[in-house]
């Protein structure tokens, strides 16, 4: 089974398409990828597809829309071989052993399949791993490929309900602290002018997210672009003034004060700007690429 969650809802078997187009088989189908290869409770089920409360026939209703997923399963599974079995099923692949029903639940079994989310977690510890070693070119290299498994939002096209929501909101934090970083990465690579035309959509995308502001900012001062960062800084103090009341955080204040004075600076010199050591690219310091910000 090919899974994929992070751009829309796409689920393949047997290289057909088993995604619904009814909006409740396929928020149902969506939240059994969310724990893909588990056990799913009923009880969960039902308070995705009826936050406010299940109703009467509900449990009937939920039936209906298993077995609709099972007729979907069924006629991909047409034309497979009975006699290549995939390793470890002792039988040929059949529609209630893809949907499994338990006690209690539902589970949604992959085989062992391609699945985008897994893909994504794998390549983004590869890259932590790589960025705690110092490896700041590999971790560039494997940030980017699971940056690259999103073809948009997820789950794009379902309507989500609580459970769905919490899964999206985790995925899209995963997403974003993952971005973070890659940029880190390429920054202590010295790829800032590489990087503006990026991180201006990023920060236009993300208006209150301090991190990318403040890379936007680091990028923007080593390109000599003093009052652009100036400029992004004060629309992100707007940005977090206006929806909690709240300043920025002590770093962005202190990268404020040092583009400030390293603009003051390049007014008065005859040298030229001299940005502040922790600010400048990790291959002329020997500061850590993590205290860039």
């Amino acid at each position: 089974m090919d899974v994929r969650i992070l751009g829309g809802l796409s689920v393949r078997e047997n290289g057909v398409s088993i995604t619904p187009t009814a909006a409740a088989p396929r928020q149902l189908l969506a939240l059994l990828t969310a724990s893909a290869d588990q056990l799913v409770p009923v009880t969960v089920l039902a308070e995705e597809l009826w936050p406010s409360g299940a109703p009467r026939g509900a449990r009937v209703e939920l039936q209906s829309h298993i077995a609709e997923l099972r007729t979907l399963i069924a006629g991909a599974l047409r034309g497979v071989d009975p006699a290549e079995p995939a390793p470890g099923w002792p039988d040929r692949r059949t529609a209630d052993a893809i949907l499994v029903s338990q006690p209690g639940g539902y589970r949604l079994d992959t085989g062992g399949g391609a699945n985008d989310v897994w893909q994504f977690e794998r390549a983004a510890g590869a890259g932590y791993r790589a960025m705690e070693a110092g490896d700041l070119s590999r971790a560039a290299l494997r940030l980017g490929e699971a940056l690259a498994l999103w073809r948009g939002e997820p789950y794009a096209g379902v309507a989500a309900g609580p459970r769905l929501r919490r899964e999206i909101e985790r995925l899209e934090t995963s997403r974003l602290s993952v971005l973070d970083q890659w940029v880190e990465a390429q920054l202590g690579l010295g790829r800032h002018a590489e990087l503006l035309s990026e991180l201006s959509g990023l920060v236009a995308r993300y208006p209150t997210n301090e991190p990318l502001h403040a890379h936007y900012m680091v990028a923007l001062l080593r390109c000599d672009h003093h009052e652009e960062a100036l400029t992004v800084y004060e629309r992100l103090r707007a940005a977090l003034v206006g929806e909690s009341g709240m300043e920025p955080s002590a770093r962005l204040r202190r990268l404020q004060r040092s583009v400030l004075a390293v603009r003051n600076t390049a007014a008065r010199s005859v040298f030229g700007p001299r940005i502040p050591a922790q600010y400048a690219p990790a291959r002329s310091r020997l500061v850590p690429v993590g205290s860039l910000v």
